[in-house]
């Protein structure tokens, strides 16, 4: 596994994103884990958090596109984070844009704020961990609006590795209904592998039991390979 993939997983703990222990998922499952993006509340979170995505999605899709695209609303702040360290760590200018929720009628009108998009634009999508693919759903009548789009892919922070609405991860959904390349910074399969009866902070934060419990959650949920 990639250093900064294992930094990745060590830098969700510390900010308390990453979880484990008894928890409800927006779809009803109960999960032995879970992964609360709207932890990240700093500064220096949010900078180290662009850089861990434009790693990703430099290595997914490379950096040849021209705006990156974040749903409102966690999507906006992911956006703005990442194309800022894109232009920090590889001095390479992306635009940002992201949705509004209503379209705002004076002054910066329409339903798009940050960088316009245009006929031909490369356009790469960003979230932070998609479950049922709901957002993207919502957003691509909103991108195909804005024209003749060439979508460079989605990268995502966290793949949970779990069944979306059929029997394949919402990821691979994602892939075969919209031609969509799919990234993500790590895998949960990753986030075992490297936690696994491994000390971190003085503790080990997935021993036997908690493993047995994401086994068996997998052995109910888990997407087809």
């Amino acid at each position: 596994m990639e250093a900064y993939k294992r930094e990745f997983i060590e830098f969700m703990i510390d900010c308390d994103v990453l979880k484990f222990g008894d928890f409800v998922t927006k779809s009803g499952r109960k999960t032995p884990f879970f992964v609360n993006t709207g932890f990240y509340r700093t500064g220096a979170h949010l900078r180290k958090l662009g850089q861990y995505y434009a790693q990703a999605i430099k290595e997914a899709f490379g950096l040849e596109f021209d705006v990156l695209f974040g749903p409102a609303y966690k999507g906006i702040p992911l956006a703005v984070a990442t194309s800022m360290a894109i232009s920090e760590v590889y001095g390479k200018e992306i635009g940002y844009c992201a949705n509004r929720k209503e379209v705002k009628d004076h002054g910066d009108k329409g339903i798009l704020l940050g960088s316009p998009l245009a006929d031909g634009d490369r356009v790469a999508l960003i979230e932070d961990v998609t479950t049922a693919g709901t957002s993207i759903a919502e957003t691509m009548p909103i991108l195909k609006a804005q024209g003749e789009l060439q979508l460079v892919g989605l990268v995502v922070s966290v793949d949970r590795m779990e069944r979306g609405q059929g029997t394949k991860s919402a990821l691979c959904e994602i892939e075969e209904k919209y031609g969509l390349r799919t990234a993500s910074i790590v895998t949960m399969k990753e986030v075992v592998e490297h936690l696994h009866n491994r000390p971190y902070q003085g503790k080990v934060i997935i021993d036997d039991d908690m493993k047995a419990a994401i086994d068996a959650y997998y052995e109910q949920y888990g997407a087809e390979e």
